[in-house]
């Protein structure tokens, strides 16, 4: 009877949730793409992270406003916006973003090239960090609030160190990598910076910062030595960015779009929200025979079909090669551009990924666009023969192979656990988490790390058209900026999304003058689509074990597997 009562409850709540869904998909198919007034002001309330990959397409009209729009989505509308004769002014008003600096380098030239168009740009910021205030110098006067604060202040990095704790649990973590500057799991194995993570790292926040200054000296019209020595003195209250020239004015915020209006030369300004604005470019967009495939890779590279969170969460082979050879045998696709934001992760994986681009590139144009991150893996998968794109704060290189094993055995005494291990052949249990390496298992794990390091910068030495010892000393594991890997041969130009489907044209022979159908790779996705295609995608993990989880191949790491993975996470704050 339970069991039935049960059956039935599980049924009727089945029922209701498929009628609410079902509801909710017809109210979606029917609605029609939003008028766009005249004299509208195109709002942008960047916040949080921007992805590469759209999110999942929730039929929910509330989590669908909350959904964040994608690099190509801000792409797309700020191009359209440039001529729109509807689109009066832009308003750039950021919260607190979350995403890195070569994607604030996507979006300050994306702003900067709609204000050389002749759209009035403004900025009304609320307690702005570094990364608001870098995107605000694009626009032609920055506001804020009387009573707010610009955090602006420098830029910082910071590395934790987990030696310490590890060592009072009872746990030892036995690294090999190849590679002098390839220093993932130190923050397992030390309490502090090797001498070559802090070369690394202050070579970062120097171009990074040189950067920041000489970006607010040219939007506020200052000297860079100006600059420096007034970023020495912040984080300041809004009165003070005023008097030292930061902000144009105080107001509040209908004081500003009053004061947008009459600059405009109209009554009033029809507030537009950017979603709504993209929605209506694309029904608008008419297709074109030119057309280009933009394949998102975003995130931890791993084997296998995805993981029980869903593919959004990573780069899983079977599914990103399924993608490239779908591109690659589609006739009607005249040329492809991928887009990699991935520290990298299994190295195994990461081999038959490349394959399947130098398939790609082999069989149509094709030009890689590094968004904030292709580092280790995601620079092995670029690493087509196909020219690259990075922007000046790509985090890319990370050109070296780790390996890494955890042995409990410490943390399981404390527990009261034992094992006993009965085994046969000679390193059944190298992978075990209850005893150490031995010298000979370690020399056996050194062996494969030396191979794929090896194979690794072949890989690149080919792609690059350079020899094996021009190469290598500029891997090592070393993680450079797009700047600096740009200097070194390691990527071919600067730039971003404009640049990459400008090569694509010159490559597949489109002349400038003619419209792309741009195809994104692979399709949003609707949650009915992913249920259908694994229910346990309707199980979700917390947002903290996700990032975590998506940052770190955990499986592979489990398993003993080689990693191309950039040796840390770097935000640079």
């Amino acid at each position: 009877m339970l069991r039935f009562l049960i059956g039935l409850l599980a049924g009727i709540v089945l029922a209701v949730l498929t009628l609410v869904v079902g509801i909710l998909l017809i109210a979606r198919l029917s609605e029609r793409p939003p008028t766009i007034r005249p004299a509208s002001a195109l709002v942008l309330n960047l916040e949080g992270d921007i992805p590469e990959r759209a999110p999942l397409d929730l039929p929910i009209p509330l989590l669908q406003a909350k959904a964040p729009l994608t690099v190509t989505d801000y792409w797309r509308l700020l191009r359209r916006a440039e001529n729109d004769a509807r689109i009066k002014a832009v308003v750039l008003m950021p919260g607190r973003i979350g995403t890195g600096w070569a994607k604030l380098q996507e979006l300050h030239a994306d702003l900067a090239r709609l204000k050389s168009a002749g759209k009035p740009l403004a900025a009304y910021l609320r307690m702005p960090s570094a990364r608001e205030y870098y995107l605000a110098t694009t626009a032609g006067r920055i506001h804020m609030s009387p009573e707010d604060m610009l955090d602006l202040k420098g830029l910082r990095a910071e590395l934790m160190f987990l030696r310490g704790t590890l060592d009072k649990l009872g746990v030892a973590v036995e690294i090999q990598h190849a590679g002098k500057y390839k220093d993932f799991g130190d923050m397992f194995t030390r309490s502090s910076m090797s001498p070559e993570t802090r070369e690394v790292l202050n070579s970062i926040l120097d171009e990074l910062y040189g950067h920041l200054v000489q970006t607010i000296a040219n939007g506020r019209n200052r000297k860079p030595e100006e600059i420096r020595s007034i970023i020495d003195e912040g984080p300041f209250l809004a009165r003070q960015a005023a008097d030292r020239g930061l902000v144009d004015s105080l107001l509040y915020e209908d004081q500003f779009f009053e004061e947008l209006a009459k600059q405009a030369g109209v009554a009033r300004l029809n507030r537009l929200n950017p979603r709504d604005y993209l929605r209506s470019v694309l029904a608008e967009s008419s297709p074109s025979r030119n057309r280009v495939a933009l394949i998102l890779a975003q995130g931890t590279i791993s084997r296998g079909a995805g993981s029980e969170f869903g593919q959004d969460a990573g780069i899983a082979s079977e599914e990103f090669i399924k993608t490239l050879r779908q591109v690659r045998e589609d006739k009607s696709i005249r040329a492809a551009v991928v887009r990699i934001d991935s520290p990298g992760g299994d190295a195994f994986a990461s081999d038959e990924i490349w394959r399947e681009m130098n398939l790609l590139n082999g069989s149509k144009p094709l030009v890689v666009s590094m968004s904030d991150e292709a580092a280790s893996g995601g620079y092995y998968i670029a690493m087509s023969g196909a020219p690259v794109v990075a922007y000046p704060g790509t985090i890319t290189g990370s050109i070296g192979v780790v390996y890494g094993k955890v042995n409990l055995r410490g943390l399981y005494s404390k527990l009261g656990i034992t094992k006993d291990l009965l085994t046969r052949g000679r390193f059944a249990d190298i992978d075990s988490d209850y005893v150490p390496l031995s010298d000979a298992a370690r020399q056996k794990l050194r062996e494969g790390v030396d191979a794929t390091y090896q194979a690794f910068v072949e890989r690149v030495a080919g792609a690059r058209k350079r020899k094996f010892e021009e190469i290598e000393p500029l891997a090592q594991g070393r993680v450079w900026l797009g700047s600096q890997a740009h200097a070194r041969g390691l990527v071919d130009e600067l730039g971003g999304l404009d640049r990459a489907f400008e090569l694509v044209r010159e490559r597949a022979k489109i002349p400038a003058q003619e419209p792309l159908t741009i195809l994104v790779y692979p399709p949003k996705r609707s949650l009915l689509e992913r249920l259908l295609e694994k229910p346990s995608a309707l199980v979700a993990a917390p947002g903290w074990l996700e990032r975590l989880l998506s940052r770190w191949p955990a499986s592979s790491f489990g398993q003993g597997a080689y990693l191309k993975l950039m040796p840390f996470t770097l935000e640079i704050r």
